[in-house]
């Protein structure tokens, strides 16, 4: 079988998606000056590039399959498969401009619009009725305005930096997300489909793991109704019995942000020697 081709993006997305691969079992080695990291298995080949080529280069069918924001891939018009929203590196694309701005003066004169994204702040502009001239900007768009542009469109997580920059949100586009997404003739061909649909099913066990914790604890045999009774599981608690009939061991899985109501709840109908650690993956 030939090699899996995957493309990894370098900038902020790059660090989540490398502890991704090494939780799911497969460390990215990447030395200085290197685009092309070992992952420690023969049947992945892996390239890093701009999240903002890789749509465009798996619709071209040079790569199999990789990983980036949904922006990019609205923006490029890229035909690829959506395989699972990772659900990192959110962002709103949005459109800002100058704080003593209104909408008045937005429709007084032909708008100069500063963006990376430039199909989408096309479509976005049109459908609102601006006069505009896109201006393309290859990073630091928020700098544009007042004196370059009277507009951005580009991206944001809290809108910190717009407002540092004297810029307030009139409008969103888009939301957006990392997503590991393939190409249409790799999802066609059913030993390469095999491959990209194993991954995702590790990936999807590791975020499930992200989120939930296992708790163990041992449950005396008058308590153990009432116990388990109100226990939250993913399916139903795993019970062994202890040494001596002295009860009844328990393990179960829950959500970890449940964990602060869940313990002292247990503790109280009975449980004993509680404890808590972390899950690497779960498969369902």
């Amino acid at each position: 079988m030939s090699k899996l081709r995957i493309l990894i993006p370098k900038g902020r997305i790059f660090d989540n998606v490398a502890r991704l691969f090494s939780e799911a079992g497969f460390p990215i080695a990447l030395t200085d000056r290197t685009y092309r990291p070992e992952l420690g298995v023969d049947w992945l080949d892996a390239k890093i590039m701009k999240p903002q080529n890789v749509g465009e280069l798996l619709e071209l069918g040079s790569h199999d399959a990789g990983f980036t924001g949904i922006d990019w891939i609205r923006e490029s018009g890229a035909g690829v498969e959506e395989i699972l929203d990772l659900g990192f590196d959110r962002v709103r694309i949005v459109a800002a401009v100058p704080n003593d701005y209104d909408e008045a003066k937005l429709r007084s004169k032909k708008l100069v619009v500063a963006t990376e994204y430039v199909n989408l702040a096309e479509a976005w502009l049109k459908s609102s009725g601006y006069q505009y001239r896109i201006l393309r900007t290859y990073g630091a768009t928020e700098v544009f305005p007042p004196d370059d542009a009277d507009m951005i469109i580009d991206n944001t997580s809290s809108g910190k930096t717009l407002r540092d920059n004297g810029l307030k949100i009139i409008g969103t586009l888009l939301e957006s997300s990392t997503r590991f997404v393939a190409s249409r003739s790799a999802f066609a061909d059913a030993q390469k489909r095999s491959r990209i649909e194993e991954l995702a099913m590790l990936f999807r066990a590791v975020l499930d793991g992200r989120e939930r914790v296992m708790l163990e604890m041992n449950i005396p045999e008058d308590c153990f109704d009432a116990v388990v009774n109100g226990l939250p599981a993913m399916r139903s608690p795993t019970v062994s019995p202890l040494f001596g009939d002295g009860g009844f061991a328990v393990k179960i899985a829950v959500k970890r942000n449940e964990v602060p109501e869940i313990i002292p709840k247990l503790k109280k109908l009975g449980a004993l020697d509680i404890v808590e650690y972390d899950l690497r993956k779960v498969v369902p």
